[in-house]
């Protein structure tokens, strides 16, 4: 009997939470004044939007046993790396889609817009000398590197039609395109902490490259350079709550570029490590050789770890 009641229970109150949820095409009362965001599904998405970054397991310097400084590129013209670059901006620096941005959209929305609260993700320069974080950017100086404004001098057209030949000054502002950041550089550091006996690796931070232009910033020189460092550890509060599309094709199981990063589902090559030369693999090494000695320190990492334990 106890059973019964308890089924009959939950069936109601079941129902009554399903009721809440999902909005009846034929109750036109329902839609006055409904939120933007739940006009694009038939249900009421909230499990990424009160997400909650999960901390990292206390780390102690008496338990890193070992640990090494890595540097990746994250080439976004590979297929598995597409949900980084997608969607593109659409040249108005205004979003292309509203439930979901691409990486750099969402680094350059919290550096320069920040959350609710108005706190604002802090940048570093000088990013191609410098990948310390000792550089912090305001977000005027921000915005200046990323729309760049130009002085340049030229015959004041009024006083040419008077027979006059004056010059003025011509300030000129560059839109940055951020649908040319092609690449992600990111810097990590992998260790080994006795107190958990495991091999990890935690992301330090993230820098966006863009193609580099020659010296009149019309011709593309083939090379990439970085245009500015986050945080990693901090840029996580606003990665968290961005969505990311999933490749196979299913947006009901979406996740976000913290889970992204987390769980390491992307593809990278190893361009730096830390030697005493302080040097990327590309000053000494070009080409197929270049990538033989990513996979050369790649398969080292593994090879350590696996030989910490005895079988």
């Amino acid at each position: 009997m106890k059973t019964k009641i308890l089924l009959i229970l939950t069936f109601i109150f079941s129902t009554f939470a399903f009721s809440q949820e999902v909005l009846s095409p034929n109750d036109e009362d329902n839609y006055n004044g409904l939120p933007t965001e739940e006009m694009r599904d038939v249900y009421k998405k909230n499990k990424h939007q009160t997400k909650k970054t999960q901390e990292y397991p206390h780390l102690r310097q008496a338990d890193v046993m070992w640990s090494r400084k890595i540097w990746r590129e994250i080439d976004l013209r590979q297929k598995i790396n597409h949900p980084f670059y997608y969607p593109m901006n659409n040249g108005k620096q205004t979003d292309v889609t509203d439930d979901r941005k691409s990486l750099i959209d969402v680094i350059f929305h919290a550096a320069t817009e920040g959350d609710d609260e108005g706190n604002t993700l802090r940048v570093y320069g000088d990013a191609i000398n410098d990948d310390e974080f000792r550089k912090r950017l305001s977000i005027e100086e921000f915005k200046q590197l990323m729309e760049p404004t130009t002085i340049e001098t030229q015959l004041d057209p009024e006083a040419l039609k008077r027979g006059e030949e004056i010059l003025i000054e011509v300030a000129t502002t560059t839109s940055f395109d951020r649908n040319s950041v092609l690449k992600w550089r990111v810097k990590e550091q992998w260790f080994f902490d006795k107190q958990r006996s495991v091999m990890d690796v935690r992301i330090l931070g993230l820098a966006p490259m863009a193609e580099d232009k020659d010296k009149d910033g019309r011709k593309i020189s083939g090379q990439f350079k970085e245009l500015f460092w986050v945080y990693f550890p901090e840029s996580r509060n606003y990665l968290i709550n961005a969505e990311v599309f999933n490749l196979v094709k299913n947006d009901a199981e979406r996740r976000t570029y913290d889970d992204i990063f987390m769980k390491r589902m992307f593809s990278s090559t190893i361009v730096k490590e830390s030697t005493v030369y302080d040097r990327n693999v590309s000053d000494f090494m070009v080409g197929l050789d270049a990538l033989l000695e990513a996979e050369r320190i790649k398969e080292e990492l593994f090879n350590f770890e696996h030989d910490l334990w005895e079988y």
